[in-house]
């Protein structure tokens, strides 16, 4: 008789870039209280093993791949492993899986995917990524298998927290959610996390009850931070000091056309209170249509601003150029009314602020934008794009279209999630995906026609935000 997805055995990937903390956090798992029996496979590179004698010796058991190359060979590895475990499963009931500092864990976690035998045996139950906070901004951007760890994980943590100011800590984990925009962080020194936080989180299983609502999937925009403002006719100031970044991509837009003629009569309040009412209540729609006429704008090539510069309001994308000592810009404003403005980073960073005539203006809605993709002004190959659409999906068209992009793009896709709401079905559609291999399957039934909706998101190299949303939109029932 097949073996129950209930009985199967769950799996944890450790990984993390050289000298992350995961040997240290390994050994606060096999020592913590959990009731739980581990087996721990090790991968490790180099001539001589030694990763085996730093793992503390309790009753688990422990195997050594030692070729420390994570490709077609050490899938090979696992695979004899996890075999041989299961010879033995009556001793142990969880499997841990430490990769070394140069993996790529990718490999690893196709194994739970294209071999049936192991499918039928294993869950794999997350891959937790651990980050040197301290040292990982030195190879961030020249070693791939760096990326391909943030890219991958379920859960970040950042370890070494004392080694860094709240800006460095802050500035890093900016960069790791341009990477990875749905993966929580977890901040540690020494690695000490509890055992919970690590194994059972049930991050990459399909047939536990999944809880992707709420905040799973952020929408991926390339600005971090707007705000709404209420401003009079002519020149403002926009004060920013030397902050996380030497530029600040900026753009500002009109929310309505309230204006003010010669005679400094107000247009647009002739009937008083009410009328406002109705404006206010608008807004939200008008910031809304502000905001994706702003996320066109941000693809732009932009109009470098230095110290002493211009700011107009209109689809303009502004690009500060902050010197040593930040930058003080006039925000030039035609009529009286609300605008919207829309920052690369958030206001704070840089202890920005407008003023008119030397007094601070407060802004009235703030909004803090997560899962930005474009971050900062570094080049990254490896992005996150998040999609949401409230409209039902065709099954047979959603089908063709993933075979094709899994077929030419999937070494670059290293994971994708999320939840489909597919025409005709009273269920919501949970998947998973590693590089070119896909599982999904019926989950519980919508709560309600306004919760159906599909929420999605890719992570990998290169990829392409303007073609996967035009290929997901072709799958519209």
């Amino acid at each position: 008789m097949a073996t129950t997805p209930v009985t199967r055995i769950p799996v944890t990937i450790l990984t993390g870039f050289l000298g992350s903390g995961k040997t240290t956090l390994l050994n606060r798992i096999l020592t913590a209280k959990h009731g739980k029996r581990i087996a721990v496979i090790e991968n490790e590179f180099g001539e001589i093993g030694i990763d085996n004698e730093l793992v503390i010796q309790a009753d688990e058991e422990i195997f050594e791949m030692n070729n420390g190359c994570l490709c077609c060979t050490v899938r090979g590895d696992l695979i004899r492993i996890l075999d041989q475990l299961l010879k033995r499963k009556d001793r142990f009931d969880y499997v841990l899986v430490e990769t070394t500092g140069l993996a790529d864990p990718g490999p690893v976690a196709q194994t739970f995917f294209s071999d049936d035998e192991i499918k039928e045996h294993f869950r794999l139950d997350g891959i937790v990524t651990l980050v040197d906070v301290k040292h990982l901004p030195l190879h961030l951007h020249e070693a791939p298998e760096a990326k391909q760890q943030v890219a991958f994980a379920d859960r970040i943590v950042l370890n070494k927290i004392d080694l860094v100011t709240p800006d460095e800590l802050a500035h890093l984990e900016k960069q790791l959610r341009a990477i990875n925009a749905i993966a929580p962080f977890y901040h540690t020194q020494q690695s000490n996390l509890s055992a919970e936080q690590v194994i059972d989180i049930h991050a990459f299983d399909l047939d536990h009850k999944l809880t992707l609502e709420g905040d799973f999937l952020q929408k991926s925009l390339p600005f971090e931070w707007s705000a709404t403002y209420h401003l009079d006719t002519g020149d403002h100031l926009l004060r920013l000091e030397a902050g996380p970044d030497p530029l600040m991509g900026l753009v500002l837009l009109q929310l309505d056309t309230h204006s003010h003629d010669e005679s400094g009569t107000e247009h647009g309040h002739e009937h008083g209170h009410e009328e406002d009412k109705e404006c206010d209540g608008g807004m939200h729609d008008a910031l809304h249509e502000a905001e994706a006429i702003a996320e066109i704008v941000f693809g732009g090539i932009g109009t470098a601003v230095r110290q002493g510069g211009v700011i107009k309001p209109g689809k303009i994308l502004h690009k500060l150029i902050l010197g040593e000592d930040g930058l003080t810009a006039t925000v030039r404003i035609p009529a009286h009314g609300n605008y919207a403005l829309f920052t690369q980073h958030g206001l704070d960073e840089f202890k920005g602020y407008l003023e008119k005539e030397g007094a601070a203006i407060e802004p009235g809605h703030i909004h803090e934008h997560g899962g930005h993709t474009h971050a900062h002004t570094h080049d990254e190959s490896v992005t996150s794009v998040g999609i949401e659409e409230r409209r039902e999906l065709d099954s047979k068209k959603l089908n063709a279209w993933l075979s094709e992009l899994l077929q030419s793009k999937g070494q670059d896709i290293f994971r994708m999630k999320g939840i489909l709401n597919i025409k005709g079905q009273s269920n919501r559609f949970v998947f998973q995906g590693v590089h070119m291999l896909f599982e999904g399957k019926p989950d519980r039934p919508w709560k309600s026609e306004l919760d159906r909706k599909s929420q999605l998101v890719f992570i990998g190299r290169n990829l392409d935000r303007d073609a996967l949303n035009a290929g997901f939109r072709r799958c519209l029932a």
